[in-house]
């Protein structure tokens, strides 16, 4: 058996012992011993399938204490592929704007149906601080607290998550520093308000349609534009 095979096949195993309920969340997995024995490879295969897993969020690693297993939230799970999706490509990143589109747009009508005017002052408060800075840093920041805080208002953890890993490696692709910087701002910022305009009317379709709108045209400047990645 191949070192590759070996490492698939103690994946395997300690996936279904997970998945069928032999281990739930919070149970410390057997020693690397009784898994060699009981899966049919090395320790070494273990080790790496272990490694695996906790870089996906799925166990536990405690030094001196042992593996164990997570407690497997959603949310945490979705989290942890911004290992993988951070380091995707500008033409992969746009392969997943349409899944961002629809994400968001179902988020903004959730938020329609359930924004307070608490919520409402503090995103009109961010769209000021937006609109009136120049700086991509923190143009950068507020745009990404404006759409998470919209997130947020569905109560949805996983759908929150799975945008967030989406927009991470997105953000690293500057826009508002390009030579159309000026152009980018002033839709985006448009963009902004057509959202808040929507949620200010508790109105699902037209938030919803605002976000859609919002997140394609971003689609449509880095189709463009196509800048390079920030550090």
């Amino acid at each position: 058996m191949s070192d590759t095979t070996a490492v698939e096949t103690a994946l395997h195993g300690l996936r279904a012992l997970i998945a069928e309920g032999e281990l739930h969340p919070g149970d410390r997995l057997p020693s690397e011993g009784e898994l060699s024995e009981r899966l049919g490879v090395s320790r070494g295969s273990i080790r790496e399938a272990i490694r695996t897993l906790a870089a996906l969020g799925v166990l536990d690693t405690r030094r001196g204490s042992g593996s164990f297993v997570a407690q497997l939230r959603a949310a945490d799970v979705i989290q942890s592929l911004s290992l993988t999706v951070g380091l995707l490509p500008l033409e992969s990143i746009l392969e997943l704007y349409e899944l961002r589109r629809v994400l968001e747009a179902h988020a903004a009508s959730l938020a329609a149906a359930r924004i307070d005017e608490a919520t409402l002052a503090e995103l009109d408060s961010l769209l000021e601080e937006l609109e009136a800075t120049t700086d991509a840093e923190l143009q950068s920041e507020l745009d990404h607290r404006f759409h998470m805080r919209i997130l947020s208002l569905g109560g949805n953890g996983a759908l929150g998550a799975m945008v967030s890993v989406l927009r991470s490696r997105s953000r690293a692709y500057r826009l508002f520093p390009s030579a159309d910087g000026a152009a980018v701002k002033t839709l985006s910022d448009a963009g902004h308000r057509a959202i808040l305009r929507g949620l200010e009317a508790r109105d699902p379709v037209a938030a919803s349609a605002a976000a859609a709108a919002h997140v394609s045209q971003t689609e449509a400047w880095l189709r463009k534009l196509r800048p390079d990645p920030a550090g």
